[in-house]
């Protein structure tokens, strides 16, 4: 006889817990069920797992805004002095773009929306073809790959360093950067570890810093050209303080999530091989598997938000000044949005219903590239190699740790050539 796993309660979970974070799936489904905006014991922080209230929330900045420093709220008297590390030798973390509220969101989303136009990603579907192929290249003879090292991260690190008018070839240099930047919001730190984290921050900025004003003084036809340009008569430009902070934002979206909605695609391919035969049969599917893939391991967990008054979300009551983190993760398994949304299906007639790239005012700008890059790169996989497997074993914990966005800490794929 089976006997049924008996199911952890509420309170045996910690989402702080490297295993509860590795494979978070069972937990949000006991919230939806029974407490949908949970507080977190260790941190106090409100965490929001349904579709609906997470639409909500994306749409009323008034109560729920972005002006707060995830950094800030995790690490709480460390990220204050952290914040004084960087206003010592370099640029503190500041209110620009996806940290503001309107009118300031407006007014640099207006700026910002100069730069990264659909025009320029039409552009680049070209390159971003040629470039995935010529990674292919280098590794389809020898039947493996480190996904990760060799595709998943170069073809959108390459991409956004040439547009950015950075070093193409240094894109490992700039995920190191992006996943320091991100660890301080996601991880709790101890001193040693903070200190780590800000001198490679500080190395950033500088880099940074002589790139933006080379392009003040010089301008170029690139991206970060743009940016401190973009401004227009009348108009107040980006301060070398603001810009830092927008370098800060591009290099952690471009640099990390893409590389991990790549990875989890193939992973997924894998693990599913009757979905993989079914988008072989059928490639015109592509696009929506790209949509399924990114509401099932949505590379972006949570964001944190702040009330400004007293609110209240199914029936929960959360007072003035309070931590939110919306839950993206958790609202793309709501079972209220998505029937069974514990199974992997790319014929899932609403799977782009996902706010795996936010939702309303601060959804993703990045949002077309990624989903260009995700398409074309997974498709020219496809299109190349065959027979794909694990060629070695994934660690227990197969994610890197982090509170709110999902990398792998290693794929090693094995293929055949077609």
């Amino acid at each position: 006889m089976v006997v049924a796993e008996e199911k952890k309660s509420i309170s045996e979970y910690s989402l702080l817990d490297e295993a509860t974070l590795d494979c978070p799936f069972d937990f949000y489904a006991q919230l939806h069920e029974e407490q949908p905006v949970y507080q977190m014991p260790e941190t106090g922080i409100y965490v929001v797992t349904k579709h609906e209230d997470i639409r909500a929330v994306a749409r009323d900045t008034e109560t729920y805004s972005n002006v707060l420093l995830a950094m800030e709220e995790l690490q709480g008297d460390n990220g204050r002095r952290y914040q004084n590390i960087l206003k010592e030798r370099g640029w503190e973390h500041v209110h620009v773009l996806h940290r503001t509220d309107p009118p300031v969101h407006s007014q640099h989303r207006k700026l910002v929306d100069r730069v990264f136009t659909p025009a320029r990603i039409k552009n680049l579907v070209a390159d971003v073809e040629a470039l995935a192929h010529e990674l292919i290249d280098r590794f389809a003879d020898r039947g493996e790959c480190d996904l990760i090292k060799e595709f998943a991260l170069p073809l959108p690190g390459m991409i956004l360093g040439e547009q950015l008018g950075l070093d193409k070839n240094e894109f490992a240099r700039f995920q190191a950067w992006a996943l320091a930047f991100l660890s301080t919001g996601n991880k709790i730190m101890d001193d040693a570890e903070l200190l780590e984290m800000a001198e490679i921050e500080l190395d950033a900025q500088q880099y940074l810093a002589s790139v933006l004003e080379s392009r003040r003084k010089d301008p170029t036809n690139d991206l970060i050209s743009d940016l401190v340009h973009a401004a227009r008569e009348g108009e107040e430009p980006f301060t070398m303080h603001e810009l830092q902070n927008l370098m800060h934002q591009l290099i952690t979206g471009g640099y990390e999530t893409t590389t991990s909605a790549i990875t989890h695609g193939m992973w997924l391919l894998i693990r599913y091989p009757d979905q993989r035969q079914k988008l072989r049969e059928h490639p015109e599917l592509l696009k929506n598997f790209v949509e399924e893939v990114l509401r099932f391991e949505s590379p972006v967990q949570g964001i944190m938000r702040r009330t400004t008054k007293d609110a209240e979300l199914s029936g929960t009551k959360i007072p003035a000044g309070s931590t939110l983190i919306l839950r993206f993760g958790a609202a793309n398994r709501d079972p209220n949005q998505f029937k069974c949304p514990g199974k992997f299906d790319i014929e899932r007639e609403n799977a782009n219903r996902h706010v795996a790239f936010g939702f309303g005012a601060h959804h993703c700008i990045g949002a077309p590239l990624a989903r260009q890059e995700i398409f074309t790169g997974i498709g020219a996989l496809l299109e190349r190699l065959d027979d794909f497997e694990l060629a070695r074993p994934l660690p227990e914990h197969p994610h890197v740790y982090s509170l709110n966005f999902r990398p792998m800490k290693e794929f090693h794929l094995k293929f055949k050539k077609k």
